[in-house]
């Protein structure tokens, strides 16, 4: 049975239903010169399809023309240029056929620590164009020229760059937060172009000519699979940055429409519009780490050792981890390069917290070449100089280590408290010089608490206060924290327990020295010199007290008698080498 609409082609008459006669008008098929007849409108004439109210109704001429013109015969020059561009850096930075870590972190691969804590986000856009080797561009560039050509057949100029642009920054922005490993390659920015040939495919299946349906339509999203499927299976692959790149591209082929599609122009300016987003996000990218740096980056959180007695600002990615430089350390992630260090250590100086000296021994002991490391050719460090760490005083050295494959940069601070001297270092590759400024941050945000050692005595005092033994833990506990008045209450209690117990004395006479009530110390090593005069701890007291009042001849006299009671004691000798050489008759 005829249907009841017929078309005259050159093949002969065709019988369609009134919804497949629509469908076709509506996708384009039927020319306007089509000899058409509808029994309902025509009888048994056949006019031009032109002249009926529903093939008007229906007709649309720029989806016709889209099916008859469209086509991917075009030459890709902007797709070329880009894989030229690719080519020129690989061979740039490859180095015997590989592009090392090292040289991914340098040339700009994207290191998540360089862009947390420096705020260097074009980093995002700039590892798009670096790769491992020969095989991973090789592979990148044939598939970037295949759907690249259908991308730039497709779509106007400037579309094709925005997607290119944001789907290069959103496949490094997902791998940034999913993957903590160093990323480089364009496969990224190859998904976001199948991305948007598959949007483009599925979107406007029905207006395609049959060869290229099949093509962009039906053959895409196998093709996607394929390739994601070979990126799941291999080692070493970013993933993450693949279905960034994918989910970009998609939505941003859901919403550009083909060149074909689009309306005349009618003001000079719209391709600038066209071109707003682009620029945008690349200046945002290349121009936005003074912004970034210092306002929002780095992201910190807060450490704290109850050992040491001390919390501090870490910047929020950093582990804990090993460093010669201190017990307690926290590093960048990175082993190469780029890796940045925080190490703290606590020394003790039972004669006194004494910064000069600690820096001095630091200097003279640890800045060797060959205690650095086998790489290190040589080692300058500056004079100590004053700095203010956290709320006290201290000292500042640094240093340049110069190694084979660049040079690092060494800062040591020294914060004096109690009878401990905290030493800071801080260490970072010369080829990321804002880690200085990071590192200030978290010595200026360095504070002291009550360390743990501190609170266990504190609680055993309460527990047993009329504890002689406990009472002059919690005061020895205080004096090494430097808190002298607290320190000679609890001492002086456990005197008034222990009266004849020397070291209690002793200690007590320290705890009056540190408050600055040197005729109280000076009353508290008297006392324990009339209970064991030839004690040397007592004799060091009073030597202390000696000098403490202006008495130098004094108390280097009492530094005599306490080396003969105790001749083995290289502190006694030093003390007294030093008292010497203020004296200059002496020397």
């Amino acid at each position: 049975m005829a249907g009841p609409v017929t078309l005259r082609t050159d093949a002969g008459d065709e019988d369609l239903d009134v919804a497949e006669f629509e469908a076709r008008l509506q996708q384009g098929e039927i020319s306007p010169q089509c000899f058409v007849r509808l029994p309902a409108v025509t009888g048994d004439e056949f006019v031009p399809a032109c002249d009926l109210e529903i093939y008007k109704r229906l007709h649309q001429p720029k989806r016709a023309y889209f099916r008859r013109a469209f086509s991917l015969n075009r030459f890709p020059w902007l797709t070329s240029g880009l894989i030229l561009i690719n080519v020129a850096v690989f061979l740039a930075t490859v180095q015997n056929g590989e592009l090392g870590l090292d040289d991914m972190v340098r040339s700009g691969g994207k290191v998540g620590p360089l862009i947390f804590d420096l705020g260097e986000v074009w980093r995002l856009f700039t590892a798009n164009f670096l790769h491992h080797d020969a095989l991973h561009i090789g592979l990148n560039m044939f598939v970037l020229f295949n759907v690249g050509n259908v991308l730039e057949n497709t779509y106007r100029t400037l579309d094709y760059i925005w997607l290119l642009v944001f789907t290069g920054i959103a496949t490094m922005t997902t791998s940034l937060f999913l993957n903590d490993s160093v990323t480089v390659g364009a496969s990224g920015m190859v998904f976001g172009c199948l991305g948007g040939v598959l949007a483009f495919g599925l979107r406007y299946r029905n207006q395609l000519p049959p060869l290229y349906r099949s093509l962009l339509s039906d053959a895409a999203i196998p093709t996607v699979l394929g390739l994601l499927l070979i990126g799941i299976t291999s080692q070493g692959v970013d993933n993450w940055a693949h279905l960034g790149g994918l989910a970009a591209g998609i939505v941003t082929g859901a919403f550009l429409r083909p060149r074909l599609l689009t309306e005349t122009r009618r003001f000079w300016w719209e391709p600038a519009l066209r071109a707003a987003p682009s620029l945008a996000i690349l200046t945002v990218v290349f121009l936005g780490q003074p912004l970034f740096f210092g306002q929002f980056l780095p992201r910190w959180r807060t450490e704290r050792s109850e050992a040491f007695g001390l919390t501090m600002p870490v910047p929020a990615d950093w582990s804990v981890g090993a460093d010669p430089m201190g017990s307690i350390a926290w590093y960048n992630g990175l082993s190469t390069n780029g890796r940045a260090s925080f190490a703290a250590e606590a020394l003790e100086m039972p004669e006194g917290a004494d910064v000069h000296e600690a820096a001095r021994r630091f200097i003279e002991s640890r800045l060797r070449p060959r205690e650095m490391g086998e790489d290190v050719l040589s080692v300058q460090s500056e004079p100590p100089e004053a700095w203010r760490v956290g709320d006290r005083d201290g000292l500042r050295v640094r240093v340049l280590i110069r190694e084979t494959t660049g040079s690092r940069r060494l800062y040591v601070y020294f914060v004096p408290r109690g009878t401990v001297v905290y030493q800071l270092a801080a260490e970072w590759s010369s080829a990321f010089p804002r880690y200085a400024q990071v590192t200030e941050w978290m010595v200026q945000g360095l504070r002291f608490t009550e360390p743990r050692a501190l609170r266990l005595v504190r609680g055993e005092a309460l527990l047993f206060p009329n504890s002689p033994d406990a009472l002059a833990r919690l005061g020895l506990a205080l004096l090494e924290q430097g808190e002298g008045p607290p320190a000679a209450e609890a001492l002086m209690a456990a005197v008034r327990g222990a009266p004849a117990i020397v070291p209690y004395r002793v200690a007590l006479a320290r705890a009056w020295l540190v408050s600055g009530e040197v005729e109280r110390a000076c009353a508290a090593s008297a006392a324990a010199l009339t209970y064991a005069p030839d004690d040397a701890q007592a004799l060091e007291a009073d030597a202390r007290c000696e000098l403490a009042r202006g008495h130098p001849r004094r108390a280097l006299e009492r530094l005599g008698q306490a080396r003969v009671a105790a001749p083995t004691d290289e502190r006694l000798r030093d003390a007294e080498s030093k008292l010497k050489a203020t004296l200059p008759e002496l020397q």
